[in-house]
């Protein structure tokens, strides 16, 4: 398969409009941003993952090249699940390799506990565990003081406290860029850059609705998904904040069999850190026999 960048577009449930796009070579691997209402643009090519897989980028509704929604209520991340199953149909899989980052992660554990039977594999990079109603932030005092030496903790500190007392998406948002460096393991050039770009890439609106009034069936979702018999890859950096590894680790037990992977001095944008340990990582992964070969309908 040729790498393509144009977007594609089809439509939804609801008549909806959602725009993705192709980039690499190889099985088709569909990748769920985050954000939440982040557009994939932020996921560039996972760290030469292209090289070999065809990621399949989708905008979640109301981002990126996807248009707004008629009804706001259907960014819940739960109402999300129709839109990647929509997506899947217009893909012409009978089954897909499914990514999820953070947000997305959320959408992916819904997604696999409504469509099990959809899924080849399941790989979680740094997800939000908010949808299975389980804590991302165990631990994340120690993480936080373990990296008091750099010359820019006590300000991201301070905007990590302001952010968390934040009643919204748009309150928290002029101390994002502040807090950042908490997010990444390195506070290099590429990291400032990728972090600069959140707020031309999020819409404020999908966020405020991505998890508003939405409430976890927490007992039934965790039925669901100890019953999820596709390989799951659990990817968790040793430095991030949302989920921390102690939050991961404590997560992996949602599912029978997952292989968790902890990435040493990563954050949570673990592709950016290491871009060779990532891509190693999950190609290995979905290499071991896991997964599909079939090419999608693109």
């Amino acid at each position: 398969m040729e790498t393509t960048t144009p977007f594609t577009t089809f439509t939804s449930y609801d008549g909806t409009r959602l725009a993705f796009r192709t980039l690499g070579d190889g099985p088709p691997l569909l990748c769920l941003p985050g954000g939440p209402g982040r557009a994939a643009e932020y996921l560039g090519d996972l760290g030469g993952l292209g090289a070999h897989r065809t990621l399949v980028l989708p905008d979640t509704r109301g981002t990126g090249a996807s248009a707004a929604a008629a009804d706001p209520a259907s960014y819940r991340v739960d109402r999300l699940v129709a839109d990647v199953e929509a997506l899947r149909r217009r893909l012409g899989l009978d089954r897909i390799d499914l990514l999820g980052h953070s947000a997305g992660g959320s959408l992916a554990l819904l997604y696999a506990a409504a469509h099990p039977d959809r899924l080849a594999s399941l790989t979680l990079v740094t997800p939000s565990f908010a949808a299975v109603g389980l804590p991302s932030d165990t631990g994340a005092e120690a993480v936080i003081a373990a990296r008091a030496a750099e010359p820019w903790h006590p300000e991201a500190v301070a905007a990590y406290r302001r952010m968390k007392a934040a009643r919204s998406f748009a309150e928290a948002a002029p101390h994002r860029l502040a807090f950042e460096p908490l997010m990444y393991g390195r506070w290099d050039a590429a990291a400032r850059a990728h972090a600069a770009a959140d707020e031309a890439q999020r819409s404020l609106t999908v966020s405020e609705h991505f998890y508003a009034g939405y409430r976890p069936d927490v007992e039934a979702l965790r039925h669901r998904l100890a019953a999820v018999s596709c390989p799951v890859l659990l990817v968790a950096g040793e430095l991030d904040l949302w989920p921390t590894a102690a939050a991961a680790a404590d997560a992996a037990a949602l599912f029978p069999a997952a292989t968790l992977t902890v990435q040493p001095g990563a954050g949570h944008y673990p592709w950016l850190d290491d871009p060779q340990a990532f891509t190693a990582g999950v190609e290995g992964f979905l290499a071991s026999g896991n997964g599909i070969t079939a090419t999608p309908s693109l």
